[in-house]
């Protein structure tokens, strides 16, 4: 089996490589994540996983790697991740009651590829209206913090959430349908994995 590189290091997405038994070695890339660029949400997140991709395979250039960038899309805007629990209680106050949308780049790439394989995975959340004190009380748990949009959906942001059109992997930060998609084009099916 060929050697897996993740370009990542999100707690979450490894997690979820690891519930499927895929043995891989982390090499994060370190990249500035700059989304006040003047292009559509889903050309910045391919952007920024090509990015990841490109440099991990400047180090690493055995191997598949796997990188991926999640935003929150509210409105059209970009929501990064909260500076503060203030800019968090913002977020918040404007997705409640709201549908927004989560948007996961993924790239897929080897060092002889002459073009990455980029795909763009979209969920639907749909919030239901958060009072103030839910608001308070859901940021009181810190999950919030590195994450964007400010919340966990695979933890206490769960209560936030009414309902969800699409991949729920995705809303986590890896979608996982996909990511095997892409993979079975480089010969490798996770279904597989022992």
């Amino acid at each position: 089996m060929k050697k897996i590189i993740l370009a990542s290091e999100s707690p979450r997405r490894q997690s979820l490589l690891q519930q499927l038994g895929v043995k891989f070695t982390i090499s994060p890339a370190n990249i500035a994540e700059d989304i006040s660029e003047s292009i559509s949400p889903e050309q910045l997140v391919r952007s920024l996983a090509w990015q990841k991709a490109r440099q991990v395979l400047q180090n690493r250039p055995e191997g598949i790697v796997i990188a991926a960038d999640t935003i929150v899309c509210w409105e059209g805007r970009v929501m990064g991740k909260p500076v503060d629990r203030d800019d968090a209680h913002a977020m918040l106050c404007q997705l409640s009651g709201r549908s927004h949308q989560v948007m996961t780049g993924l790239c897929i790439a080897e060092a002889a590829d002459a073009v990455p394989d980029l795909a763009v995975e979209t969920t639907k959340v749909y919030f239901r209206p958060l009072t103030d004190a839910d608001i308070e009380n859901y940021l009181n748990h810190d999950e919030w913090i590195d994450k964007a949009g400010a919340y966990a959906i695979q933890g206490r942001g769960a209560l936030l959430v009414e309902r969800i059109e699409g991949c729920f992997f995705n809303v986590v930060g890896l979608p996982l349908n996909l990511l095997n998609t892409m993979l079975r084009c480089k010969g490798l099916d996770l279904l597989e994995v022992h």
